[in-house]
């Protein structure tokens, strides 16, 4: 599912859109398993929007960026960082940033490394926790450039992990031993 998210948010960087207010209510799978992201209210499209100004903050507060939080600028690699929480909140079934205030939350986002993703989820595996903590870099130049690298991410260690399970035995395999 979050690969389809990264495809669509991708898509729309590519097309000089950023969304700011990515969050699990803002994507909808529909009825044929796609995935729709929605509520573009806050999307800056391009450099020169007059929308917002500097110092000005807008977003889900779990799920803003440093950047945001601080508000300075927000790019694609802000919508990544979104996107690492979504993931991070999937491994985990919590908010990399749980607080028990909202100027709290924004503290943690600012100074503190989320909870390793295995204390919540001893077996996740590793590709996908290597991929979210880059994702929920604080440096935006440490994340994915834009919603597709991380999609393209997704599938190569969604790929990885699914040809390590096939293993010995396999079809693929029994078939290049024959050969």
């Amino acid at each position: 599912l979050l690969e389809q998210v990264c495809e669509g948010v991708g898509f729309a960087h590519k097309k000089g859109v950023t969304h700011r207010d990515l969050k699990p209510a803002n994507i909808h799978v529909l009825d044929n398993g796609h995935v729709k992201v929605m509520d573009f209210g806050l999307a800056r499209i391009g450099a020169s929007s007059g929308m917002t100004q500097t110092g000005t903050v807008l977003g889900t507060p779990h799920y803003m960026s440093p950047e945001q939080v601080q508000g300075e600028k927000a790019d694609s690699r802000s919508d990544v960082f979104a996107l690492g929480a979504i993931l991070y909140e999937m491994l985990t079934g919590h908010q990399p940033f749980e607080a028990e205030s909202m100027h709290a939350v924004l503290f943690r986002i600012l100074e503190s490394e989320p909870e390793p993703v295995r204390r919540w989820s001893p077996d996740a595996p590793d590709p996908v926790v290597t991929l979210a903590a880059r994702a929920l870099a604080k440096d935006p130049s440490r994340r994915f450039q834009d919603g597709s690298d991380m999609g393209r991410a997704l599938r190569a260690a969604r790929e990885e992990l699914e040809q390590e399970s096939r293993g010995p035995g396999t079809l693929a395999t029994i078939l290049a031993q024959e050969d």
